[in-house]
């Protein structure tokens, strides 16, 4: 079939699917029964490649219309507000009193409520039932920090604060476990404060920003000028920009969730899943100036963490120097943070175990088979850590 741009290779791509219908409608055959050596009528293709892009435009703002105007928000009991870490909060979730405490760091750039999306799919009501003493380190709450604050802030006046105040409360080090961000976070007090941190849990986080990073990189270094003007300006790094560079991870995902989206019915319990989601996904925070250079420049366009030059204060952060118990939970279809990212964080940790799920960057926090796949092997993996 003769039509440039579109080879053998890019059949059933979520960006080759117009075309492919077009292809359909424009020769009266399937695409599997057309030879690609036929020719096409151009004005035939052009009218239904216009008709086929209409058909999902449409689609997509029907999409998009149904989910603003849905009445459904997330109810969930609030959690305790436990202590502060320097000015931000540890929300408490209960469990045992005298149960092991395992402290829960979220990621920088969304809200850390994705840990307790809802009440039968929350991380932390998860290790609450399962008798541990789960706190979470809510530090993406707006507001609290300057626009001044640095990654070294977010360690050394939050992270290892929070630390302290459970081993002194409860007499015991805690289980540190990071998601996302928070993983790569996480790293630091495991190496600087080995006293206060029982055991080690990684959940999708990242170390080799430059795995499987192509064109993210590309965007930051062809835009890298106006990225670092635009910090200067406003002293952070607004929420679209942010959520502008992830979403350019995966360009058709928008157009095809709220495609999905337009087919629910509003009242089914998987369209509600998904308002709730959508709302967590749209309310964002900033970075504050410093932590966005640390995170997308250093990190992200300059593989610091691999190349062992993150440091905090005068010293460097290198996953061999941990010794706890850790373990990585790695989603196998994770476009957030590519696997190789996260595997090499864990094979560079010495004897850390590694556990791969066949989920996705947010599915392994909030789908339907979190509880199954991550919850639960995470907790019985505390079990055992704490038992040895």
């Amino acid at each position: 079939m003769c039509f440039a741009g579109l080879t053998p290779w890019s059949v059933g791509s979520p960006l080759s699917k117009p075309i492919e219908q077009a292809i359909e409608e424009a020769t009266g055959n399937s695409l599997g029964d057309v030879p690609w050596s036929e020719e096409i009528d151009p004005t035939l293709f052009l009218n239904a490649l216009t008709r086929a892009g209409q058909d999902k435009l449409a689609t997509f703002a029907a999409g998009i219309s149904a989910y603003q105007g849905h009445g459904h928000r997330r109810v969930v009991s609030p959690p305790e507000r436990w202590a502060e870490a320097g000015t931000l909060p540890i929300l408490n979730y209960g469990g045992s009193p005298h149960g092991q405490p395992v402290l829960v760091v979220p990621s920088l750039i969304n809200k850390a409520y994705v840990l307790d999306l809802f009440e039968d799919r929350s991380f932390m009501r998860a290790l609450a039932a399962r008798g541990f003493r789960p706190y979470l380190l809510d530090w993406t709450s707006p507001d609290h920090f300057a626009a001044e604050t640095t990654v070294d802030d977010y360690i050394e006046r939050s992270l290892i604060p929070a630390l302290e105040t459970i081993k002194r409360v409860h007499g015991q080090s805690a289980v540190l476990v990071g998601y996302c961000m928070g993983g790569t976070l996480t790293i630091a007090p495991a190496v600087l404060r080995p006293d206060l941190v029982s055991a080690l849990v990684l959940l999708a986080a990242p170390w080799d920003f430059h795995a499987d990073s192509e064109g993210l990189r590309h965007w930051l270094a062809v835009s890298r000028s106006g990225f670092e003007a635009t910090l200067d300006s406003l002293g952070q790094a607004p929420v679209d920009l942010i959520q502008g560079l992830f979403a350019g991870l995966d360009p058709t995902l928008v157009g095809r969730k709220f495609r999905s989206f337009a087919a629910m019915d509003p009242e089914s319990d998987g369209a509600k899943r998904f308002v709730v989601l959508e709302d967590w996904l749209n309310d964002g925070v900033p970075l504050a100036g410093p932590v966005a250079r640390t995170c997308l420049l250093d990190w992200y366009l300059e593989n610091t963490t691999l190349k062992q030059e993150w440091r905090v204060g005068a010293t460097a952060i290198r996953p061999q120097d941990i010794n706890c118990p850790t373990l990585a939970v790695i989603p196998s279809r994770d476009r957030i943070v590519p696997p190789r990212s996260a595997e090499s964080l864990a094979n560079a940790i010495p004897g850390a175990t590694v556990q791969s799920v066949a989920l996705g960057h947010i599915g392994m926090m909030a789908g339907s088979r979190a509880d199954k796949e991550v919850y639960e092997p995470v907790a019985d993996w505390i079990i055992n850590a704490a038992s040895q």
